[in-house]
């Protein structure tokens, strides 16, 4: 396994962070909402010990107003990422936010991309009041007490508590959370949430997400059924890239199945 440092792309005065490790074949993983790229770190390097090389892309720091961006915008950002490191095609994967980020590189940029990758789905309609609160809990909270019950709506029962705050706690990123919510707000559903034509699309779903909903995930399968498949990730929450990262792996590696 390579390591490598985390690099900063900066055209135009946009400063997009990403992380390039190791070697063969290629999938961009891109973070959930509110989370840096190191959210992915640990998926990354168990795909890279299988022979894959890894692009973590994050989220844009701008000065700028964020109401100008749409997820058209921050997807362009990918694809610059792509053409700044010669990289023609490739199969694109993401969290939650990342997911929906994915769907629209594919719908804009067909050709870039190879296939997706869903980690979670996001839907067009709002979470419920409980995700929502837990949502908002989680990003402004100090210390796991001030955290409470909030982060178990994002991990999952079935995980430690204490372990996923821990690692929560040192991979949010409220800048990134601002712009990312700004851009989903200018772009309208129907530009996102229909995934693009012919392309392949694999599916991982944590059980217990209840912030991307395990339905909307099906919901999004039954649309292209002979090209998407969904697999389940069994107690995974919304965390589950965190807090599950050898079973998506071993789900990523199974599905593309590259030697």
């Amino acid at each position: 396994m390579t390591i490598s440092a985390p690099q900063t792309f900066e055209p135009d005065g946009r400063s997009i962070p990403f992380v390039d490790e190791g070697e063969g074949h290629l999938l961009v993983l891109l973070p959930g909402q509110g989370l840096s790229i190191a959210s992915l770190g640990t998926l990354a390097h168990v795909l890279e010990e299988e022979g894959f090389r890894i692009l973590r892309i994050g989220v844009r720091a701008q000065p700028a107003d964020t109401a100008s961006v749409t997820l058209h915008d921050l997807g362009q950002d990918v694809v610059d990422v792509l053409d700044h490191l010669g990289i023609g095609q490739a199969w694109i994967g993401g969290h939650g936010f990342g997911s929906t980020l994915a769907r629209v590189i594919a719908r804009d940029h067909a050709d870039r991309v190879e296939g997706l990758v869903l980690l979670g789905v996001e839907g067009s309609g709002p979470v419920s009041a409980e995700a929502s609160a837990a949502l908002d809990s989680a990003f402004a909270a100090a210390t796991a007490n001030e955290a409470g019950d909030a982060i178990r709506v994002l991990a999952g029962d079935a995980v430690d508590a204490g372990f996923a705050w821990n690692v929560f706690s040192r991979l949010r990123d409220d800048d990134a959370r601002a712009l990312q919510a700004a851009a989903r707000a200018a772009t309208p559903a129907e530009e996102w949430e229909p995934l693009a034509d012919r392309i392949p699309v694999n599916i991982i779903q944590g059980t217990h997400d209840r912030i991307d909903l395990p339905e909307t995930a099906e919901k999004l399968r039954a649309t292209a059924p002979t090209r998407a498949s969904l697999a389940s990730i069994d107690g995974g929450g919304y965390l589950a890239v965190i807090t599950h990262p050898g079973e998506i792996g071993a789900e990523i590696e199974d599905y593309l199945g590259w030697d």
